[in-house]
């Protein structure tokens, strides 16, 4: 049966309107974490009128502690906006708290001067500048970048799933040497290129991001990167080859809530469609609002993991 391509709009209208209060109640559980990473990416989305598509932004908060042997379940949650102005960031995480990885995006720093939130950036994002560098030709002293953060991560590996305090002990032993000699060993190359050069480029995008580098080193909750967030991202990426754009703002925002529960089902090994199917079928029955914790993610979860949760 071939279905008109605007019934099949209004289907997932109509669904994720159904599962909005579960998509708020999810980001609440997420924004009651301690840390929390952040990312962005765009969301085209048809612009009336003028015939093509405008630019919209969908923020990605996501929680995953199992590297640091934490309890809570894994989770993302995507917040549609508009635009990518450096205030979007702030008006959802208002009442957030504690530590939110991210990458060098302006919006970030100007939450953390606003709120009581601490910033841990992304050694990931250092590391590729040097990477590019490294790869177009010579570059010995991106080479040697690479190698010290290199170590960084062989401690990372090591420690991945131990508990926060046993990672911390080992950065302290380990890594803060390294973090340590690395600084003034960028300053001294920085002194010695030319200042409009791509490496010294890396070299101040480092440097000037240093302190939010650095907590990693005195936090075992924390991450070295933001990788787990990079790769919640990855899916919307992929969709945009498929879907191309959102009918409207409204549209942008039934894009997030979907997709916000799809990859959640994800992290903790759910079916997504037998999920969305059961939870969809709950909420027309009648499933009262004070029990929405019932219907999230990882309440379907196989059983060690909804133990854990």
């Amino acid at each position: 049966m071939n279905l008109d391509r605007s019934t099949l709009a209004d289907w997932v209208g109509k669904a994720a309107f159904l599962l909005r209060p579960v998509h708020a109640r999810l980001f609440e559980r997420l924004k009651a974490s301690t840390k929390l990473f952040a990312d962005e990416t765009t969301a085209p989305v048809l612009d009336p009128g003028r015939g093509r598509t405008k630019t919209g932004q969908l923020f990605a908060y996501a929680r995953d502690d199992r590297p640091s042997g934490g309890g809570d379940p894994p989770g993302v949650a995507y917040i549609y906006a508009p635009d990518r102005k450096a205030e979007q960031p702030i008006r959802p995480l208002q009442g957030f708290a504690g530590v939110l990885q991210v990458d060098g995006y302006a919006g970030y720093r100007l939450l953390a001067e606003r709120n009581a939130v601490s910033l841990a950036f992304c050694w990931s994002h250092v590391r590729r500048k040097f990477y590019e560098l490294a790869q177009s030709g010579p570059a010995p002293i991106a080479t040697e970048a690479l190698a010290r953060i290199a170590m960084l991560y062989q401690v990372e590996g090591e420690i991945r799933g131990r508990a926060a305090e046993e990672r911390q002990a080992a950065r302290q032993a380990r890594s803060r040497p390294i973090v340590a000699a690395l600084e003034p060993w960028l300053r001294e190359k920085l002194g010695l290129v030319s200042q409009k050069s791509k490496l010294a480029e890396a070299i101040r995008y480092a440097l000037s991001r240093w302190a939010g580098l650095s907590r990693f080193l005195n936090d075992g909750r924390i991450e070295i990167d933001s990788n787990v967030v990079e790769r919640a991202i990855r899916p919307i990426a992929l969709n945009r080859k498929n879907a191309l754009f959102a009918g409207s703002d409204g549209g942008g925002e039934h894009w997030a809530v979907i997709a916000s529960l799809v990859e959640t089902c994800k992290l903790n090994g759910v079916d997504p469609q037998a999920y969305l199917a059961d939870v969809i079928a709950r909420i027309v029955a009648g499933h009262p609002q004070s029990q929405l914790d019932d219907l999230l993610p990882w309440a379907y979860a196989p059983q060690p993991l909804k133990a854990v949760a």
